[in-house]
């Protein structure tokens, strides 16, 4: 059974290609949806999988690519919408 989720992952998560590498690990893991860059600094990856594959992706969220600091991630699932594949948003 499919889901939707919101993540927004706070830190230095800006400028060390966390979008690129979250694109990556959704395609890896299977999953469809897509992550922007907010004004405030954050990340916010809408995210649609399988519960599994979800768990999967919010725990690589919490460490990110390698010149991440993560500060705190945090998610909620959200009515489920369906996306072709994965995609890097910009404003």
């Amino acid at each position: 059974m499919l889901q939707t989720i919101s993540i927004t992952i706070s830190g230095k998560v800006q400028g060390v290609y966390y979008r690129q590498s979250t694109k990556e690990k959704a395609i890896e893991l299977g999953i469809t949806g897509q992550v922007i860059n907010l004004r405030n600094g954050n990340v916010f990856i809408t995210a649609t999988g399988t519960p599994e594959q979800l768990a999967s992706l919010v725990e690589w969220c919490k460490k990110g690519p390698p010149h991440a600091l993560v500060a705190g991630v945090e998610f909620v699932e959200i009515p489920l919408k369906q996306f072709n594949h994965f995609k890097i948003t910009r404003f």
